[in-house]
């Protein structure tokens, strides 16, 4: 989007950024990170209400078929080395699949049952 002095400006949908203690935080940038790791198949990021900061991110992640168990404290503890600390995810889980419509994760279905 271009203002009237020819600034420009991203916009997104609201609900592809939370804010963490004062900090935004893009599901993208998180979801990426996660879709780094050999194990990670796909993985989806929201943002969940928190007393402390606001907000925190949960992670759904599902692992290739062949891929060794991992938990959840395991993807954070090697999420740690490329990511900030305040965009780390509060929690992870491992699922066997994420919800979809025409292909398209269903996030309002993952945000209901975090």
């Amino acid at each position: 989007m271009e203002d009237e002095d020819g600034y420009l400006y991203v916009k997104d949908r609201m609900k592809d950024v939370y804010i963490s203690g004062g900090e935004n935080v893009y599901l993208a940038e998180v979801e990426n990170a996660l879709l780094g790791l050999e194990e990670i198949q796909e993985a989806a990021v929201i943002g969940v209400p928190d007393g402390r900061w606001g907000e925190t991110g949960r992670a759904f992640v599902v692992l290739f078929e062949d891929a060794p168990e991992l938990s959840g404290n395991e993807i954070l503890t090697r999420l740690r080395e490329g990511l900030a600390t305040y965009k780390l995810p509060a929690r992870v889980e491992v699922v066997a699949e994420l919800p979809r419509t025409t292909g398209k994760i269903q996030k309002n279905v993952l945000r209901e049952r975090a």
